[in-house]
């Protein structure tokens, strides 16, 4: 969120987090918003005696209310049109609902943040927090109602603090809980979006839907404004109040899950070496794909010139009601040993007797280690 901020009051600035100038004139700016409090600030209708968190933990990230636009009239293109504009290596988030799949290129996210969609007929809310890495989408629907959701231009643990336009009330996207205002102590429901290349989604979904660059707002998509980001040692002091824990590096990228027993997290570093992992949920078998061939959208400073970070899926390991178990066979396809079929990463039966069965995808993040485990510190790090 602070780079996009500081890029405008800053334009001088260098724009690597490690430049001296722009960290300066970040903290400062933190300094003067943090000391009035959110609380304070005018123009809320949020009921701020209402709260689960102690209100001095949301910082201000420099942006105001909405600084951040949110996409609240998604138009969408073909995959073929799409083509034109994304790289096969671009980082997209793939949300499939009741047959229909659409993708939200991260290089327009990491200018919005939010997107407010409908997908097969599905009230949505697709997120992104770069601060965090945090790509996680929400079933609008709440209480009765269908919520619409902004930005507020806080954060708490570097983590974007959104807010529902019918109540203001405020909520943590890391953890889908609200944490101000009438809903504190609610949480949505989290709906898969798991991050795949643009060349696994076209390749999967030909006649996916594509969440076009016209989006009403003049932004520099393709370009990152957080050039460098996660080279870093460790997120932004100024926007980070936890401690780190030190079983892996903060910025490590892990699949965090919440299981029947308690959170998981399985550092990518792990998956890489190892392709798949199984994991058990009480009475369902669940298994881990990581596949190379996908960019960080938090790297160079262009989105497609990203380092290969990889990308990871979670499903359900039955199909037909048999459990299945897994292994790599390369370019990014897995095999069954039960039936040897061959499946995408995206979870789709290529060839084989399975063949056009699609697995049960399970709700994850790519978290930074850090955005995990401040707010799940009794997480498990899993890594065989």
């Amino acid at each position: 969120m602070t780079p996009l901020f500081a890029e405008q009051r800053f334009p001088a600035c260098p724009r690597r987090f490690g430049s001296s100038p722009l960290v300066l004139g970040v903290g400062l700016l933190v300094a003067a918003w943090v000391a009035g409090g959110p609380e304070t600030q005018d123009g809320w209708r949020t009921d701020f005696s209402r709260h689960t968190v102690p209100l001095e933990e949301i910082v201000s990230g420099g942006p105001p209310k909405d600084g951040i636009p949110a996409i609240d009239r998604p138009r969408f293109v073909s995959t073929a049109e799409a083509d034109r504009w994304l790289s096969e290596r671009e980082p997209v988030a793939v949300v499939r609902v009741n047959g229909e799949a659409k993708a939200y290129p991260l290089q327009i996210l990491i200018w919005h943040e939010i997107a407010n969609d409908v997908v097969g007929g599905v009230p949505v809310a697709v997120t992104f927090c770069p601060l965090c890495n945090t790509t996680l989408a929400f079933d609008r629907r709440f209480d009765g109602r269908v919520l619409d959701f902004g930005t507020t231009g806080r954060l708490r643990h570097s983590d974007l603090v959104m807010y529902d336009r019918q109540t203001e009330s405020w909520w943590q996207q890391a953890t889908g809980e609200a944490i101000v205002g009438t809903f504190a102590g609610e949480r949505l429901e989290f709906i898969p979006a798991p991050v795949l290349s643009w060349k696994d989604f076209r390749s999967a979904e030909p006649d996916g839907l594509v969440l076009s660059r016209n989006t009403g707002f003049d932004r520099a998509y393709g370009r990152n404004p957080y050039r460098g980001y996660d080279s870093r040692s460790g997120p932004l002091a100024g926007f980070f109040q936890g401690s780190n824990d030190g079983r892996l590096e903060a910025m490590e990228r892990v699949v965090a899950l919440e299981l029947t027993e308690g959170p998981v997290a399985i550092p990518f570093a792990a998956l890489a070496e190892r392709r798949v992992i199984e994991l058990r949920d009480n009475d369902r078998k669940l298994v881990i794909f990581w596949a190379p061939g996908t960019a960080s959208a938090l790297d160079a400073a262009s989105i497609s010139d990203g380092r290969d970070v990889g990308a990871t899926a979670v499903f359900e390991a039955t199909a037909d009601g048999r459990s299945l178990t897994f292994t790599s066979i390369g370019d990014g396809r897995f095999r069954d040993r039960q039936t040897r079929t061959v499946w995408s990463l995206g979870g789709r039966a290529l060839e084989g007797p399975l063949a056009g069965r699609m697995l049960t995808p399970v709700a994850h993040g790519n978290h930074f280690w850090f955005a995990w485990a401040v707010f799940r510190p009794d997480t498990e790090v899993v890594t065989k």
